[in-house]
Formats: C-alpha cells, sequence, structure tokens
C-alpha cells in the first residue's frame, strides 16, 4: 500500500492520472492538492470523490507548511508533481504565474519533502518524489533531426518551457545535494478527457460542435508527438514503480503529427460522427457546418505564435528498454475515443467555456 500526494491533480492530465491510479490500486490513499486556477477543476474528480482512499485539498504548491502537514498527516510516501502552469500563449504574455508556479512552487514541494522526509525522518527509506516534465524543455527541431532523447541538452525557447526546465534541474540538485528519491518524466503532448478546452484537440471538437473558426497557427505544419492520456499515467506508474532514482524517462505516444493534419482529421471525423447518429444534430444543432459534413470549412489561418517551436517528438528507447513501456493507443484509436467523450460531455465542457 502506498499514500500518495498528487499536486495539480485537478488538472487534466493530474487527474486522469487520479482515476488511473484509484482504478489499477484500489488499496492506496490518494490526497490531490489543486489551487484550482483556471486549468484545474475539482469537477474532473467527481468520479473519485466519495471514495474514502481520496482526500482533496483546495490549496498552492508554494504553501510550504501546508504540503509539510499533508505530508505529515498522511503519511505520505510518494509525491507525483504535476501542478504547473502550462500554457505556451499565456506564458508569453504574463511569465511571471509561470515563474512563481513552476519554479517556486517546485521548489516549495522539494524543501517540504527534504524536511519531513530526509530531516525529521519519515518514510526516509521508502519514498518517492516524482516530477512530471515535458518535451519543450529540448527546445525544437528540425525535420530530419532525431527525436529528443534524455540525453538532448536543454534549450528551451518560451518561458513555460524555460520555467518547466529550471525546475528539473532543482529535482535533479536535491537528488544529487540531498539524497531526496527523485525521477523525472518528460512526456510528448497529452491529449484526451477533461482537457482544457483552450488546447488545441479540444479547441478543435468544441468549437465544431458550436461551428466556432477552427484557428491554425501560421501554415499548420508545427509538428508534435501526441500521446493520449491513460497512457501517459501507465509510463508514469511504471517510472515510479521501475525506474532508477535520479534518472529521466521520456514518455512518448510514438506519433508525429502536423497541427492541420490533426485538424484535418478531427473535422473528417466528426463529419462521418454526425452523418451516422442522427441524433448527434439533434442535440448539437449550433453545429451547422459539420451537420452538413463539412467542418473543414471552419478551418481559419492565423499569425504563428511568437517563437513558435517548430517540431517536436520523443525519443522512448530508454522507457521501452527499461521499464517495458509502450503507449497501448494509436492516434487514431485515442484521437476517436476523444472525441466521443467530449461530445457525451458538454455540460462538462460547456460550464468551462462560459
Amino acid at each position: 500500500m502506498s499514500n500518495l500526494l498528487v499536486t495539480g491533480g485537478a488538472g487534466f492530465i493530474g487527474a486522469n492520472f487520479v482515476h488511473y491510479w484509484m482504478k489499477t490500486y484500489p488499496q492506496d490513499k490518494v490526497v490531490v492538492l489543486d489551487a484550482l486556477t483556471y486549468a484545474g477543476n475539482k469537477a474532473n474528480l467527481d468520479p473519485v470523490a466519495e471514495n474514502q482512499n481520496f482526500y482533496f485539498c483546495h490549496g498552492n504548491i508554494c504553501d510550504t507548511t501546508l504540503v509539510e502537514t499533508l505530508l505529515k498527516e498522511h503519511r505520505i510516501d510518494t509525491l507525483v508533481h504535476f501542478a504547473a502552469e502550462s500554457h505556451v500563449d499565456r506564458s508569453i504574455t504574463g511569465p511571471d504565474t509561470f515563474i512563481e508556479t513552476n519554479i517556486i512552487g517546485t521548489h516549495s514541494l522539494l524543501k517540504a519533502a527534504k524536511k519531513i522526509w530526509l530531516d525529521e525522518g519519515l518514510n526516509k527509506e521508502n519514498h518517492r518524489f516524482h516530477h512530471v516534465s515535458t518535451d519543450e524543455v529540448y527546445g525544437t527541431l528540425g525535420p530530419k533531426d532525431p527525436a529528443f532523447s534524455e540525453t538532448t541538452p536543454y534549450a528551451p525557447n518560451s518561458p513555460y518551457s524555460a520555467s518547466k526546465a529550471a525546475s528539473d534541474h532543482l529535482v535533479r540538485a536535491y537528488h544529487h545535494t540531498y539524497g531526496l528519491k527523485v525521477t523525472t518524466s518528460n512526456c510528448s503532448n497529452n491529449y484526451g478527457p477533461y482537457h482544457f478546452p483552450e488546447k488545441l484537440i479540444p479547441l478543435v471538437i468544441t468549437n465544431i460542435l458550436q461551428d466556432k473558426p477552427l484557428p491554425i497557427y501560421g501554415d499548420g505544419q508545427q509538428i508534435r508527438d501526441w500521446l493520449y492520456v491513460e497512457d501517459h499515467a501507465r509510463g508514469i506508474d511504471l517510472v515510479i514503480k521501475k525506474g532508477r532514482l535520479g534518472e529521466c524517462y521520456n514518455i512518448g505516444g510514438i506519433n508525429e503529427w502536423a497541427n492541420i493534419d490533426i485538424v484535418q482529421l478531427v473535422c473528417q471525423l466528426m463529419n462521418k460522427i454526425f452523418n451516422e447518429d442522427a441524433d448527434l444534430k439533434l442535440r448539437y444543432p449550433a453545429a451547422v457546418n459539420v451537420i452538413n459534413g463539412e467542418a473543414e470549412k471552419l478551418i481559419a489561418f492565423v499569425k504563428d505564435r511568437a517563437g513558435h517551436d517548430r517540431r517536436y517528438a520523443i525519443d522512448p528507447s530508454k522507457s521501452r528498454s527499461e521499464l517495458n513501456y509502450v503507449p497501448n493507443e494509436s492516434f487514431h484509436t485515442g484521437i476517436r475515443k476523444t472525441i466521443d467523450w467530449y461530445l457525451s460531455q458538454n455540460t462538462w465542457w460547456g460550464e468551462l467555456i462560459k
């Protein structure tokens, strides 16, 4: 049995991880700490809210005293750190919050973990601090460059990725300086249920349903490696259970797609789904273009993002060889599951859009 503290557990990836963990390890206790900012939604945790092994705390990771209290009161032995400001556009217009949460917040957690686990000796020999990071810390790739590996030099290009890079280095430093038992995972772009509607895939799905434009930055040829969120949760599980201390593991979907190709695929799938299900046409009467089988007409190219990285791709060879990790979902199976989820959850995303 383990007692987990999951920071940012009401966010997109964090909530999916909580659902995965409580389904896979029903005997474990899971404590979620979340500040419930714009991307944190307590409703994401409704499916587990009544579980006796679940506890929610509304609070900020920068509150070191609160984190210390949670570690002690719940006898936490595993801390899984998702909490972060993560939207690149927001980091460009307002970087201060990213520095505060992603760097100072991570340091707050590390200080608390060191004090309770190492200095005070609670779970001194049996603890794990797992830090969830991103492939964006590695910078950008050319069309023919090899995918990012764990030895790729860091070269962040946005305030968001720079703040995540700094937090990665802090986690590493606490392992090598103080002996804190840490692991880090760097993931590719996630998609799936509970994804905040400002991100590309949920934005496209929900805009189609509202007959709104589908904005595509620049020429739409920016390439990302896409990872279904439950595959990510399973990868983190393997890192926590089998990963070597102090090591970083890349968790990728082996799914490189250009943004424009993703948008066109979602349009095609939505056209097909609406054509086969008359009830959807009644439930979403505003979705005029997709009802007519012409969702692609909503595509609109807009000015490119400042400093937009051209390509990300993850080499998951280390995770495959050391942890036996491979993703279960292809992009086609994962994107269909994602579309179906959003079609059935219009109340959830409708409230966020309001």
